[in-house]
């Protein structure tokens, strides 16, 4: 269930639903790869969809980002999601925990062999981290109309980009399979449609296009699936962005102040 600030607005769920729910409790048992995650957050959606699309066994261990407990600030000072703790290393940031996982060289690989495709997967990968996801909460955070219809086309701008930057037939980045890029995009596509949608009017992909080919098959991925809980938790997790109210994250906080993500 959401929880309710002493104004009795919702504030962010602390618990998965859905299908996700079922994946934390096929989860939760005791296991040296452990993620540190929230269920609302888009960052840690990367780092368990890589999991699940790589098959490999681990901890999923739900934890309040806002009562940072000392078992995540042992892994990330800061206290934020996600995290890893594999043994006794630890680590954070969902790009850096993907290539990671990458490096382990186990389960199915999301970035392919051939050298410039690597290249050309990070490059993009740089280019959502850059502009899509700050374009993402520039809209969700805007209060007035004319701001929000300006961020709106500024993010379709971005996305465009990275449409036009993807394997023609697709229907994924590059090909017929999920891979790094996909995984990276995955949690902003599904809320497009669970956030945006509702809060600022963002429109379903038109059916046919490259764009609309690529929404499908990212929802429909069976690893994205197993993440994703209820529409439900995401817009009454996401309220709080949509009318921007003070302190609601650091990362909120960062686009109000015009500073980079943290």
């Amino acid at each position: 269930m959401s929880q309710q600030d002493s104004k009795g607005k919702k504030t962010y769920h602390k618990e998965a639903s859905g299908l996700a729910l079922e994946t934390v409790k096929k989860h939760s048992d005791e296991h040296s790869l452990k993620l540190f995650g929230s269920c609302f957050c888009p960052f840690v959606q990367r780092v368990w969809i890589s999991l699940e699309v790589k098959g490999l066994n681990y901890q999923y261990i739900e934890v309040d980002p806002y009562a940072k407990p000392k078992s995540l600030l042992d892994v990330n000072p800061r206290g934020l999601v996600p995290a890893l703790r594999h043994g006794e290393w630890g680590s954070y940031e969902s790009t850096v925990l993907m290539e990671y996982l990458e490096d382990l060289n186990e389960g199915s690989p999301l970035l392919p062999s051939d050298p410039k495709l690597r290249a050309h997967s990070r490059l993009w990968s740089d280019h959502i981290n850059r502009h899509l996801v700050p374009g993402f909460y520039h809209l969700l955070q805007s209060q007035e109309e004319s701001k929000q219809v300006k961020e709106a086309e500024t993010l379709k701008e971005q996305i465009s980009k990275l449409v036009d930057a993807a394997d023609k037939p697709g229907p994924f980045f590059l090909g017929e399979d999920i891979s790094f890029v996909d995984v990276q995009m995955a949690p902003w596509v599904i809320r497009l449609r669970t956030v945006l949608g509702p809060y600022r009017g963002w429109p379903e992909p038109e059916k046919g296009t490259r764009w609309g080919k690529w929404v499908e098959a990212i929802e429909g991925n069976e690893a994205v699936k197993a993440t994703t809980s209820d529409d439900k938790l995401y817009v009454e997790s996401y309220e709080r962005y949509a009318e921007n109210r003070p302190n609601t994250s650091q990362l909120a906080n960062a686009v109000n102040s015009g500073r980079g993500l943290p």
